[in-house]
C-alpha cells in the first residue's frame, strides 16, 4: 500500500486515513488507519481540514490535488431577490445593532434588562418570513456571512421561538424562550476580544477561557434579576444529557427545560453559519450528527421534534451530491432524516440505501 494526498472535498466512504489527522493547534481529531465514513468526513470539513492523507492500492497512479472552485449557490440567489429576504436581512441587521448595544448598556452601564424590548424586536424580525419554517430559507441564505455573537443570538432566539412552537408552547413560554436565546452568550462580550476574534483555531489556554463565558454569563443576569430560566439558560446551554457538557457536566432532568432547547438551536447555528475558519457546513451534515449524537447528549422529545421539522423545510431543494450529481430533494426518509431520496434528472437516488453517497451542499 502506498499514500495519496487528496482534498477533503474527495474523500469518500470506505476511503482509509494514511496519517494521523492534527487540528491547527495540534488536536488529534481523526487516528491513522481510520475508515473514512459520513461522519468523519463531516468531522474534516467543521475542524477546516482541507486535505488528507489515504491509502492507496500500489498500482494507483498519483493524481495532483485538484483547486477548490468556488461554488454558487442559486437557490440562495433566489432567495435574496425577493422583497420577503430583503425585509427580513433589514430587520435582522437591524435588531443585531440593536442587541449590541443593549448588551453593552447591560455590561457597561449596568442598565436593566428591557425584557418586552427585546422580545418585541425578535417578533418584528420573524413577522418578515411567511412562516416558521420559511425562516430556515431565510438563514439559509445568508450562511456565507461570518456570524457575530449579536447576530447568532438573534438567530438561536428565532430558531429556539420556531422549536419551541413546534413543540407547542404557550405564548409566555415563547417569550421567555426568545429572551433565553438572546442572553444566552451574552457572557461573551466580557471574553478579550482577540480570542473571541481569533481568526483561527484557540488554543487550549484560549478555549478554557471562552467556556467561562457561560459562567460570566449567568452572573451578568443574576445580578440584573433577570428570568431564572434565563439566568439558567446561560449557564447550561453547554450542558448535556448524558454529563459531556460543561461547566457542571450535569445530566437530564438537572438541566433547565429553556436551556435544552436553546442548546440544540445554539449548534445547529453555528455549525450551519460560516466561520473564520470553515465554510458553513451544509444543513444535512448537521442532521447527521444530531441523529448519530442527539437521543444521548439533547432532550429525545425536542432534538426529535426539530429534526423531523427542519427535514421538511428543505423538501424540494436543489442539491449536490458528494459525487457532484445535481439532483433534487424529493422525499424524506423518516427513519434516516439526513438521507432524503434525490431525483437526479430521471433517476431517483434513496440515499439511505447509497451509503457512497452524501448530501454535499443545498443550491
Amino acid at each position: 500500500m502506498k499514500k495519496q494526498r487528496i482534498l477533503t472535498s474527495q474523500a469518500a466512504p470506505g476511503m482509509k486515513i494514511a496519517d494521523d489527522v492534527y487540528t491547527p493547534s495540534g488536536q488529534l481529531i481523526i487516528s491513522a488507519a481510520t475508515a473514512v465514513t459520513d461522519k468523519v468526513i463531516t468531522r474534516l470539513k467543521f475542524y477546516s481540514i482541507h486535505q488528507i492523507t489515504i491509502e492507496v492500492d500500489d498500482d494507483t497512479p498519483d493524481e495532483p490535488v485538484a483547486p477548490v472552485a468556488y461554488q454558487t449557490e442559486p437557490y440562495s440567489q433566489k432567495i435574496k431577490k425577493t422583497n420577503e429576504f430583503k425585509l427580513f436581512s433589514s430587520a435582522l441587521a437591524k435588531s443585531t445593532e440593536h442587541l449590541h448595544q443593549c448588551f453593552n448598556n447591560i455590561v457597561e452601564q449596568n442598565q436593566k434588562i428591557n425584557e418586552d424590548e427585546m422580545i418585541s424586536e425578535v417578533n418584528s424580525v420573524m413577522s418578515c418570513a411567511r412562516n416558521g419554517m420559511h425562516i430556515f430559507d431565510m438563514l439559509h441564505s445568508m450562511r456565507n456571512y461570518d456570524d457575530e455573537t449579536y447576530l447568532h443570538s438573534i438567530n438561536v432566539a428565532l430558531i429556539s421561538c420556531v422549536l419551541g412552537r413546534w413543540m407547542n408552547f404557550t405564548r409566555q413560554e415563547l417569550d421567555t424562550l426568545i429572551l433565553c436565546g438572546l442572553m444566552h452568550d451574552i457572557g461573551k462580550i466580557i471574553i478579550p476580544h482577540e480570542i473571541i476574534h481569533k481568526p483561527g483555531r484557540l488554543t487550549e489556554e484560549e478555549y478554557a477561557t471562552i467556556k467561562t463565558h457561560s459562567v460570566r454569563g449567568y452572573n451578568i443576569l443574576r445580578a440584573q434579576n433577570a428570568n431564572i430560566h434565563v439566568q439558567m439558560t446561560a449557564m447550561m446551554h453547554h450542558e448535556r444529557c448524558d454529563g459531556s457538557g460543561y461547566p457542571m457536566g450535569i445530566k437530564g432532568n438537572q438541566i433547565d427545560r429553556f436551556a435544552k432547547i436553546v442548546m440544540i438551536a445554539d449548534v445547529y447555528d453555528a455549525m450551519t453559519s460560516a466561520r473564520v475558519y470553515r465554510g458553513p457546513l451544509c444543513p444535512f451534515e448537521v442532521i447527521s450528527i444530531f441523529e448519530s449524537e442527539g437521543l444521548a447528549k439533547y432532550d429525545t422529545r425536542a432534538v426529535m421534534t426539530f429534526l423531523e421539522h427542519v427535514n421538511q423545510t428543505y423538501l424540494h431543494n436543489t442539491v449536490r451530491l458528494s459525487n457532484q450529481s445535481i439532483g433534487e430533494i424529493v422525499m424524506m426518509n423518516q427513519t434516516i432524516l439526513s438521507r432524503p431520496v434525490i431525483q437526479v434528472g430521471s433517476r431517483f437516488i434513496d440515499l439511505s440505501r447509497e451509503p457512497g453517497l452524501y448530501i454535499e451542499a443545498i443550491l
